[in-house]
């Protein structure tokens, strides 16, 4: 249901659940929790905003008679180099049937072949395991669950509500003597009533998704600033792998597309990368890896972004016009209708792509049961570390991720026995102004998404960290200084996430002395014997 109004004169809003995030992870989550248990949704703009509904490949799961749990796995600890967490792969895959069927049992309409389930196969992937909802999976499956959570008398969304700050025992309850340190709910800010509430529940999931908005070009929607890892981390939780970020190697290059995918599954169906035709219009994945066009989204990035360097391009070109008309509209429809918006007649013509920064594999660190280090805190979804992605995420492994971790918070906040919480304090705005100079806000968003584009991108060098990493210590003391002297705005509260995420990026890519996976350093070409994630504690850093 919408948003219902405060009580007259309330403080906090209080709820047996508090879900941070309206994507896929969220609203499973919501909606596989128990009937009886009243949950908030925060979305920080409207419910259908967000990463999943972006989604076009699908969702990976064993569902066809040659293919088996074991080769699932294989190809995601392929694909994420070494560093996958085997519990958390296995979990993952074994769970992914299950999570099929919830979702067509909720609605969702997936692409049928002869009466079942049509599955294709992307890059990375040794068999057809993709289920989709042609090339919109992500959409489908959002608007199924949008009308499921909606139709829910126990859950209540509140739009327009940006993630502030993490409630903790320690330092926001009245009653200072709470036998141990937890999370209470959250503050967020309200942009329409421009004012910041106290969201109290004994349960809080963090399903804000990844921060590919920390860089100048993304494939991920404006909402992607990485709010949920930065407030896990000022509360005092562990992040891992921040260095490992995907760039999804075919995003369309125009200059009216913005953060327009073409679907992993393009390759997947015989896509092929070609140079353009002053370059001879030859195909180059070949000398790269021997999988071509199938090889794992990282070795694809790299190679396009060696060929543009190479040969001082714009751009490269992804054709599949040797596919009939009626094969691409009946799997490309909403790629086939974008392109031809913008004159490309992909029938007949080769697609103009780039890479662009596309999904966060590292996050807050989770166990299991997508618990964090702080009690009463879990993480779905893109904002954790589940160990599942390793290096770099198999494609149409991260929407699975999502659902089956719901499920597994849900089924540890069901077990676990509740208790009162204690009184906490209201925002305090008393110390704060309006700011005069917005401008200083859009100067460092620019700024920042600049300089990690450069120095922080596909390929990285350690000056071009130490650059980096001198120059979010400038903006960083600078944005925080406004942060606690301005009155608050959906800007500022972004920007401020961003560069704490930056920090986290940077100093995950300095302290790993190898390349592996999406990790490609100069410096440090080779590969070391020894897998090991990447960890970074809040509480080490303050001792230091």
């Amino acid at each position: 249901m919408t948003q219902p109004p405060p009580p007259a004169g309330a403080a906090t809003l209080a709820f047996d659940v508090l879900i941070v995030g309206s994507g896929l992870a969220g609203l499973a989550t919501a909606l596989l929790l128990p009937s009886h248990l009243r949950i908030a949704i925060l979305t920080k703009r409207t419910i259908e905003d967000g990463s999943s509904g972006w989604a076009q490949g699908g969702i990976a799961a064993v569902l066809a008679a040659d293919d088996s749990f074991q080769a699932h796995i294989d190809d995601t600890l392929v694909a994420g180099a070494g560093l996958c967490d085997l519990a958390a792969t296995r979990f993952t895959v074994e769970n992914a049937p299950a999570a099929i069927d919830w979702l067509r049992q909720m609605g969702t309409r997936f692409t049928l072949h002869e009466g079942g389930l049509h599955l294709t196969r992307e890059g990375g992937h040794s068999h057809r395991r993709i289920v989709h909802a042609a090339d919109a999976t992500g959409a489908a499956v959002q608007q199924t669950l949008i009308e499921r959570v909606r139709a829910a008398p126990n859950i209540h969304v509140f739009q327009t509500h940006n993630l502030v700050d993490l409630i903790l025992s320690d330092r926001h309850a009245t009653t200072p003597t709470w036998p141990s340190r937890r999370c209470l709910g959250a503050y967020a800010f309200d942009e329409s009533a421009d004012e910041v509430q106290a969201f109290v529940a004994p349960h809080t999931v963090l399903c804000t998704g990844g921060a590919g908005k920390v860089y100048l070009y993304t494939s991920n929607p404006d909402t992607a600033t990485g709010d949920g890892i930065a407030a896990a981390w000022r509360a005092g939780c562990r992040v891992a792998n921040m260095e490992f970020i995907q760039f999804h190697p075919t995003c369309l290059y125009h200059p009216k597309a913005k953060s327009f995918l073409i679907s992993e599954a393009v390759r997947g169906e015989g896509g092929r990368l070609l140079l353009p035709a002053a370059h001879g219009g030859r195909r180059f994945m070949p000398e790269h890896d021997p999988r071509a066009e199938l090889a794992p989204r990282d070795v694809v990035a790299r190679a396009i972004d060696f060929e543009m360097k190479k040969h001082g391009l714009d751009c490269v070109y992804l054709d599949i016009s040797h596919q009939s008309p009626a094969f691409l509209q009946e799997h490309f429809p909403n790629i086939l209708a974008r392109c031809a918006e913008l004159g490309i007649d992909i029938t007949r013509e080769p697609i103009p792509v780039v890479p662009a920064a596309h999904y966060t594999c590292g996050g807050v660190l989770t166990d299991l049961r997508a618990r964090t280090d702080l009690a009463g805190l879990y993480a779905v979804g893109e904002a954790s570390c589940t160990g599942l992605h390793g290096a770099n995420r198999l494609a149409s492994n991260s929407l699975l991720e999502c659902l089956v971790f719901a499920r597994a918070a849900v089924a540890d906040i069901v077990a676990a026995p509740t208790a009162a919480l204690p009184p906490v304090r209201p925002w305090d705005t008393s110390r704060v102004s309006d700011a005069d100079e917005q401008v200083v806000i859009a100067h460092n968003w620019d700024e920042l998404r600049r300089f990690m584009w450069d120095y922080v991108g596909i390929v990285r060098t350690d000056k071009r960290l130490e650059r980096a990493a001198r120059r979010i210590a400038l903006l960083r003391t600078e944005i925080l200084e406004f942060y606690r002297s301005f009155h608050l705005t959906r800007d500022l509260l972004e920007l401020r996430n961003l560069v704490e995420v930056a920090d986290l990026i940077v100093r995950s890519a300095q302290a790993r002395h190898e390349s592996r996976g999406l990790h490609y350093s100069l410096d440090h070409p080779h590969t070391l014997a020894e897998a090991r994630p990447t960890v970074l504690d809040p509480a080490a850093r303050a001792r230091s």
